[in-house]
């Protein structure tokens, strides 16, 4: 029997062990922009709302209204790079993850379904050196919609035929809910869990 293994990104194979006011304030303070809690409300709020939407380059519309309520005289692209790497320097995977991957990709096909913008979530992976076990890549932006409508499962049912599929994420409602509808066998990552064998273990026992 062929099984399709999917994971969502962030908070359930990439984890932040730091809020993410954090990356914006490092950001922010490298391009000698002063941090105010003003300037996080304006970044969440404009990036959201883009993000939402699907409009194109919702960080760099945040960075933009940044810049602009800050006053301050910063190269909006320089200041989007330097949060891309940021953000990705300060992610992390958990042991157990690296682990078993390997051999999870060896007996099954493994697929990445996540709510952003392609290339900027893939380079996630790439900076963990994780991108070649994965068999298919889906984001959210590329389909036209967020989990939890089937459109991003939809994906990977069409470029990965299989006898089940299996969805691994954190988000109850988009992850769990949205697998379960777009007939995936869901298995929810609690928030609070540490990415430990535990975890691993159940998804070894159910493939």
């Amino acid at each position: 029997m062929t099984t399709t293994i999917c994971f969502d990104l962030d908070d359930t194979l990439v984890h932040y062990p730091e809020p993410y006011e954090n990356i914006l304030r490092r950001t922010v303070q490298a391009h000698d922009i002063e941090y105010t809690d003003e300037l996080q409300a304006v970044s969440k709020d404009v990036f959201y709302t883009a993000f939402e939407a699907l409009e194109p380059e919702p960080f760099r519309q945040s960075m933009a209204a940044v810049v602009e309520a800050a006053g301050a005289d910063a190269d909006i692209d320089a200041l989007v790079e330097t949060l891309r790497e940021t953000e990705y320097a300060s992610t992390t995977v958990p042991d157990a993850a690296r682990d078993s991957l390997p051999g999870l990709a060896a007996d099954n096909q493994l697929a990445i379904v996540t709510n952003g913008v392609r290339d900027r979530q893939l380079g996630k992976l790439d900076h963990h050196g994780l991108a070649d076990l994965f068999d298919r890549f889906v984001a959210s932006y590329e389909v036209g919609a967020h989990k939890p409508d089937s459109a991003p499962f939809d994906r990977v049912r069409e470029k990965l035929p299989a006898d089940e599929y299996v969805m691994v994420g954190n988000e109850y409602e988009t992850d769990v809910e949205g697998a379960r509808n777009a007939g995936f066998v869901p298995i929810h990552y609690e928030s609070g869990d540490d990415g430990g064998p535990d975890l691993w273990d159940a998804i070894d026992a159910l493939v």
